[in-house]
């Protein structure tokens, strides 16, 4: 398992993270715009409604465009948003991505 030869600069390796963003964050077009943002950024992943009025998903991508997202979800949202925090899990280095784009599930 010896280190990759320096191609990648420190920090673009992929990782995977996990999320939920709690506060006035359905109804309010969030779905939309993490999906847009994401794209933005050239990151994968998703993002769905739960029953208990958060939103949750994963992303993945370049560790430093995974982290503009996650400051995104934690302070901006969509315009009618009203965040009160979000809370990041499982993350973890991955060889490849697991997604093709970044989809809003049902």
């Amino acid at each position: 398992a010896g280190g990759s030869g320096g191609a990648m600069a420190e920090g673009e390796g992929l990782v995977s993270v996990d999320y939920e963003v709690f506060g006035k964050v359905q109804g309010v077009f969030f779905r939309k715009y993490t999906q847009g943002e994401a794209k933005r950024l050239g990151l994968v992943g998703w993002v769905q409604n739960t029953r208990h009025g958060t939103v949750q998903g994963q992303i993945q991508g370049p560790s430093a465009r995974v982290r503009e997202l996650q400051e995104w979800l934690r302070k901006t949202g969509s315009p009618q948003s009203r965040i009160s925090r979000a809370e990041f899990s499982d993350e973890k280095a991955i060889a490849a991505l697991e997604h093709k784009d970044f989809q809003i599930l049902k």
